[in-house]
């Protein structure tokens, strides 16, 4: 079977309808439809069973997903690499950074990067999740997490420095806290579902857990946006709130730690120069995004 076939079965699952996989596939409905029949007629079984809302998937198609998901970044993979032969810069590369990077310290040196290479195609997967770079979910990573893969070559570029923070307004409409037990007094700002930082954060303060937090969400973009509006107190990225002279660094000695910063790609793009490109431009820029939290 061709991976026509689980890609069109991946569209489904994503979307949720034929309809929908045709328009993301930019092919035909029927289409869609003839190519999940495929499936199923050599599975000989069901894939889909049809309700009020749409397509649901079968335990089968469900086990299938996985499956199908790394045959996607293959497939990327493979055309990424197959235009990006040659000794110019140029091609697709995939990066991906977890969100507060990749929106707030990455864009002005991909735009420098793009400037001095017009035929290079940037991909910027901003997410929290750490992307498989062995399954060439992504050929490059900025991680805040030492990897642990052997195939991978990994530069170590420093620590970034996170602090307590408050909007100076929130400050004089609450006052400021003087010490750790003042913070009870405080709208919060964390997560909604427990992360291993929120983990370490509790042993370290018994206060911190999500049972405290007044304002909760995963995304660390929100909690970012709430800090500058004003909503309560929260963790930001020491270099970054140094940008807004209306953020308040809050309690320095007790409320602070750092993030070990890398970035990563697989070996075997060593020799590729979209890629080299790519990897020395970041790790030049997060040098200098470690170096401005060290002179605060």
């Amino acid at each position: 079977m061709s991976w026509e076939l689980y890609r069109t079965l991946l569209a489904v699952l994503t979307e949720g309808s034929l309809s929908g996989a045709a328009r993301t596939l930019g092919i035909a409905q029927p289409t869609v439809g003839r190519h999940i029949a495929a499936l199923e007629a050599s599975f000989k079984q069901p894939l889909f069973t049809r309700s009020q809302t749409g397509l649901l998937p079968t335990e089968t198609a469900l086990a299938l997903r996985g499956y199908a998901e790394a045959m996607q970044h293959t497939a990327a993979a493979l055309e990424r690499a197959a235009t990006g032969q040659g000794q110019a810069v140029s091609g697709t590369v995939r990066i991906s950074a977890s969100e507060i990077i990749a929106v707030e310290v990455l864009p002005p040196t991909l735009a420098l990067l793009h400037q001095a290479h017009p035929q290079l195609r940037i991909e910027l997967l901003a997410t929290d999740k750490v992307q498989d770079l062995l399954q060439r979910e992504a050929d490059i990573a900025v991680r805040m997490t030492a990897p642990k893969q052997d195939q991978l070559i990994a530069r170590r570029i420093g620590n970034v420095e996170v602090g307590a923070y408050a909007h100076a307004d929130y400050l004089q409409r609450n006052g400021t806290p003087a010490t750790l037990a003042d913070l009870s007094r405080h709208a919060l700002i964390g997560f909604d579902v427990p992360t291993p930082f929120l983990r370490a954060a509790s042993k370290q303060l018994p206060g911190w857990n999500r049972e405290a937090f007044a304002l909760r969400t995963d995304s660390n973009l929100a909690q970012l946006a709430m800090i500058r509006a004003g909503c309560g107190i929260g963790f930001c990225q020491v270099a970054l709130a140094n940008r807004m002279p209306t953020l308040v660094r809050l309690l320095p000695q007790q409320l602070g730690f750092q993030l070990e910063t890398w970035v990563t790609m697989h070996e075997d793009l060593r020799t590729s120069p979209r890629c080299k490109a790519t990897f020395d431009a970041l790790v030049e820029c997060l040098q200098a995004h470690t170096r401005v939290t060290h002179q605060e």
